[in-house]
């Protein structure tokens, strides 16, 4: 029997999954690994968390599998994206990496505004935000010249993993394009962003495709982990790129919606042409050749895990939505705002802050859980808005990650969004989408198309439910109204943040 790994290098944990030729999964692994928070604001892990983990869970699937070594024909890696990992001469890490939701980079964003100008847009297709690549290497570059001066290289988190284990430098086009350094539409390192910012291209790594075979694992990694030295190691892709693959969005009109830490909704897009002025993501595809279009709500699943964290800690995530089909839609009138950790779509606000609104002595820890679920959902909304202003039709939608679990909450996307949802027979994200990659890599079928027909299988449909989706439509209208009536609030409550 073949089998390929699929490694999804996640903010919290890192998710190892052995497929066979088939698309059956056949075992999956995973090990976590803390954030490093100094103060608010930041958010950083230490890289070698990533490796340790990342060889651990490798072990642990091949011993609960018992195949044989030589059985896995290859690996390919999903990661989190814009994460900065500062490298030495020596390839050694120089500091903790600073992640995609740290915010500590506002001041850098104002100033690549200014510099650019509309030439970011038209270079990237993306604005200057927070969580980007280029705002924290000049943070560092500003607050720690010392350290900067001996930076030599820096990786992305998954193309840290990948060079750890394989020996090789590289970073794919769909994470890539995440840096804010890249030029979207011409599949290079910008030269006009390097030089108005005084950073040597030395300082990026060779770009790679996705399925392009890297090497193969070094011997001592190969034998922590009990896997051949000869087996092929991929590009791999940006987390939101291989969880589109993972849910077959591969064609035009293709569409997924993903609720994570984060939450996204991803369209396919055939072309560089399409044009949306910045409103949402257009990134580089991990399918050679494509791209897509993204809005993202930051905190997105992390919002029902502060809630069940906070006020439900003693239960389980099913045992805190087994009611979810009790509580009516509109939660009694209760409205919750996930901007936890700021937001990202359709508002690029880093001070903005999450709300509950409406709340009586009526409601009980059911009605704030459906009303969590809901303003997850409105939000997820307001990135689909955008991609239908532009033309697009959106009728079916895929649904992946926390947000697939849960039947009731599947049904409540359908009617929140008008339109079908379809969850997927085994729903495994990212790490199906890097096995799928790894898969495509090796040749074992003509396309990452054809391979989607053969691992991807649909479970369920769920249809708008005529009446729940005209209550929704009414009360998407109250939910866009509470950005503009707390920003005010929100600026005058940040002094008082610890």
């Amino acid at each position: 029997m073949n089998y390929v790994i699929g490694i999804d290098l996640g903010t919290s944990s890192v998710k190892a999954l052995l497929v066979n030729r088939e698309g059956k999964v056949c075992g999956e692994a995973s090990e976590a690994y803390p954030l490093i928070q100094p103060k608010s604001g930041y958010s950083e892990q230490d890289p070698e968390q990533w490796v340790n983990q990342t060889l651990a869970a490798l072990s642990k699937l091949m011993k609960q599998t018992g195949i044989q070594t030589n059985d896995v024909e290859g690996i390919s890696f999903s990661g989190q994206m814009h994460g900065l990992v500062l490298l030495n001469a020596e390839h050694q890490v120089l500091r903790n990496a600073i992640l995609w939701n740290d915010t500590r980079t506002t001041k850098q964003c104002r100033e690549i505004e200014a510099k650019l100008g509309e030439q970011l847009l038209q270079l990237t297709r993306n604005p200057a935000l927070e969580g980007f690549t280029l705002p924290k290497i000049l943070w560092v570059k500003e607050q720690e010249p010392e350290l900067f001066q001996q930076a030599a290289l820096f990786l992305l988190p998954k193309d840290y993993l990948r060079f750890r284990l394989t020996g090789s430098l590289g970073m794919d086009y769909s994470d890539a394009a995440g840096t804010l350094l890249l030029d979207v539409a011409g599949k290079r390192w910008s030269q006009e962003i390097l030089e108005a910012f005084d950073i040597p291209e030395s300082l990026c790594p060779p770009l790679i495709e996705s399925d392009e075979c890297v090497g193969t694992l070094l011997l001592d990694m190969a034998a922590e982990c009990n896997l051949s030295k000869e087996v092929k190691v991929f590009g791999g892709g940006a987390d939101n790129a291989c969880g589109a693959i993972g849910a077959g969005i591969l064609k035009p009109g293709e569409t997924m919606c993903s609720i994570g830490t984060s939450g996204v909704v991803l369209s396919y897009e055939e072309s560089s042409a399409a044009d949306y002025h910045g409103k949402v993501h257009f990134f580089n595809h991990s399918k050679r050749d494509a791209f897509y279009a993204m809005g993202v709500t930051l905190a997105a699943g992390n919002s029902l895990t502060w809630f069940k964290d906070t006020f439900a800690s003693g239960i389980s995530f099913d045992e805190l939505l087994a009611n979810l089909n009790q509580i009516p839609a509109g939660a009694g009138g209760l409205l919750f705002t996930p901007y936890l950790s700021g937001e990202r779509t359709p508002h690029a606000d880093s001070s903005i802050r999450g709300s509950f609104i409406g709340m009586d002595t009526g409601h009980s820890r059911d009605h704030f859980a459906r009303a969590v679920v809901e303003g997850i959902t409105f939000s997820l909304r307001e990135s689909l808005e955008i991609l239908r202003s532009s033309g697009k039709d959106i009728s079916t939608i895929v649904s992946i990650g926390g947000g697939a679990r849960n039947e009731t909450w599947l049904q409540i996307q359908a009617d929140v969004f008008g339109a079908e949802v379809v969850r997927l027979e085994s729903e495994q994200g990212p790490a199906m989408g890097a096995a799928m990659l790894a898969a495509s890599g090796l040749g074992w079928y003509d396309s990452l198309e054809a391979i989607a027909e053969v691992f991807l299988r649909r479970a369920n449909v769920y249809r708008p439910d005529a009446e729940q989706s005209a209550k929704y439509d009414e009360l998407y209208q109250i939910y866009r109204d509470i950005y503009g009536s707390t920003r005010g609030l929100n600026e005058r409550l940040m002094n008082f943040r610890q």
